[in-house]
């Protein structure tokens, strides 16, 4: 596993912390007892260490002894033999706060010099076998607001699993099956008939989808085709109608997502389950007890398994359910395609089917706990501080691609990341296009391009960044330069936490912290002009921060611009 400088130094304050608590007690020090977990994270004031950590904190019950007394024995049995850690202190409650040599700086920045496009990627993943499952529209009609927002988290968030080392696949599971398939047909079929006998002649299901992308099929078959149609019964109609209409909106779907950015790995139809592997996963539950018959209907004994009521598999008449499908296609995620972890990226208003799916995979006797569910809020879109309405149910709602063609995609991929998925969040379509320091995108991407114009300006001048030595990157001294490398050496870690957390905002946070830091230290410290020495150690350092933030920018699908 490839391991940055920051994250051999937690884990070197770990095992040292670890030891000293051997050694107290060997010395009876401290009473025999096995020490709770503790942290080692970076203080939010830096000026009080490098790290620090809680140890003495969260193990005063488990010693039975107050915090900095137990702090002060832990401190007395260190040894930073062998590291970069110059020295260490109880701070507060009981914190203890490490700081580090000045070779541990150089060492970061070489670290980003050494790696480049590589640096902040890692083997914390170990080739584990991940599979990200978003965004999943209905295919009969175009996207909206919530898939863009699962589209920018879930691309993100399998992008920093590939960072962190994970073997990741895309997957978009198209629903070709179904209620929402024949309600499809059926309003296909209103329109192509209403285009010949008029709309007062044909009713339109009241159901039905109401959108304009059906009349505009309708009518693209008939220009094609003309009445051919008419004379065929209604089943034979809708099948006409949903072959020629859903193999468009399928690869619609698809345009969008890629002019988004967004390549699946694997695009899976619903209709490949059925009947065969649906019959098959019934089976298998019933082989485990986890179904009965009732009413001429097949039940899944949910409330086994921690759900709130038993669901039907197959209705009355034969037909399965939605549930019975989303089964079997985890089944086949698992079992038959063999991915170790699953994750979905979904709406919050499914959070009732997370406990019944992973129930569900522990009664075919898999693991729920490998299937984790990313639920999402809803997204509310501001234009003139006034909430931007479109009714769907007309027709008029704002689509992925109506959003992309109004605003820059680089904006809409950092603004639906700027929170967790967990929480709803106002976005703002002005603040969106606005070439100012105040939309965070643009304030990210000029960093970006601020560096690469003083490079560009000083090389004019003959000044151009060279190999230095670490006597000359331990002239970085100053508080805005060692706050800035200690950030930037932070990026490997901070990818594997939101892999691991599940949290793309992350990502977003980090690299505006990287821009906000690089402005300050731009600002205070002068890099024309220096002596030789310090000019090409802060060159050096202009180029490391150039390359975290376009490795940041490029781990979103954001571009990183050198002239703005």
């Amino acid at each position: 596993m490839t391991i940055s400088v920051a994250m051999t130094t937690r884990e070197q304050i770990r095992r040292m912390l670890r030891d000293a608590f051997l050694a107290a007690q060997a010395a009876q020090e401290l009473p025999e007892g096995t020490p709770a977990e503790f942290t080692v994270e970076v203080p939010g004031d830096t000026a009080k260490g490098d790290f620090a950590t809680n140890a003495a904190m969260v193990n005063a019950r488990t010693f039975r002894m107050a915090p900095q007394k137990l702090a002060g024995i832990l401190t007395a049995r260190l040894n930073a033999a062998g590291t970069d850690i110059q020295r260490w202190e109880v701070a507060g409650p009981g914190f203890i706060n490490f700081f580090m040599k000045p070779r541990w700086y150089v060492a970061q920045v070489e670290e980003i010099l050494q790696k480049g496009a590589e640096y902040g990627r890692s083997g914390y993943g170990q080739g584990r076998k991940v599979m990200v499952e978003f965004v999943s529209a209905n295919p009969t009609g175009p996207m909206h607001m919530g898939n863009a927002r699962g589209g920018a988290i879930g691309d993100v968030l399998a992008e920093a699993l590939r960072w962190s080392g994970c073997d990741v696949t895309r997957e978009f599971y198209v629903n070709d099956a179904g209620n929402q398939i024949e309600k499809f047909g059926k309003s296909l079929s209103a329109r192509y008939q209403q285009l010949f006998l008029g709309e007062e002649a044909v009713e339109f299901p009241e159901d039905g989808y109401h959108g304009e992308d059906i009349r505009d099929h309708a009518k693209a078959y008939a220009e094609a085709h003309g009445d051919s149609l008419m004379a065929l019964d209604e089943e034979a109609r809708k099948r006409a109608l949903v072959d020629y209409a859903l193999p468009k909106n399928i690869a619609a779907l698809k345009n969008d997502l890629h002019t988004y950015r967004i390549d699946f790995d694997e695009w899976f139809l619903e209709s490949r389950l059925h009947p065969d592997a649906i019959q098959d996963v019934i089976q298998r539950l019933e082989e485990k007890g986890a179904i009965y018959r009732q009413d001429g209907a097949v039940w899944y004994r949910a409330t086994a398994f921690g759900g709130e009521k038993d669901e039907v598999l197959v209705r009355q008449n034969g037909i399965p359910t939605y549930f019975a499908a989303d089964i079997a296609y985890h089944y086949n995620k698992f079992a038959v395609r063999g991915y170790e972890t699953v994750i979905n990226v979904w709406g919050a208003d499914h959070h009732g089917h997370v406990a019944r799916l992973k129930g569900a995979m522990d009664a075919i006797g898999l693991d729920g706990s490998k299937l984790d569910i990313v639920l999402m809020q809803l997204v509310r879109l501001m234009k003139d501080g006034e909430p931007y309405r479109m009714s769907k149910r007309s027709g008029r709602s704002i689509t992925l691609a109506d959003l992309i063609e109004e605003i820059p995609i680089d904006a809409a991929r950092y603004f639906f990341n700027m929170r967790e998925p967990a929480s709803s969040f106002d976005f703002d379509l002005d603040l969106a296009v606005k070439e100012q320091s105040d939309n965070p995108v643009y304030y990210v991407q000029y960093a970006h391009a601020r560096i690469c114009s003083i490079l560009k300006n000083l090389a004019a001048e003959g000044i151009a960044p060279r190999e230095v030595e670490d006597y000359e990157l331990e002239l970085l001294a100053a508080p805005e330069e060692r706050e800035l490398i200690r950030r930037m050496g932070q990026l490997p870690q901070e990818i594997i936490d939101t892999a691991r957390d599940y949290d793309p905002a992350r990502m977003t946070r980090y690299v505006y912290d990287i821009a906000t830091l690089f402005h300050k230290f731009y600002n205070t410290c002068r890099v024309k002009g220096e002596e030789d020495s310090l000019q090409q150690a802060r060159l050096a350092l202009c180029v490391a921060a150039r390359t975290v933030i376009a490795n940041v920018l490029g781990l979103l699908k954001i571009s990183a611009p050198e002239v703005m």
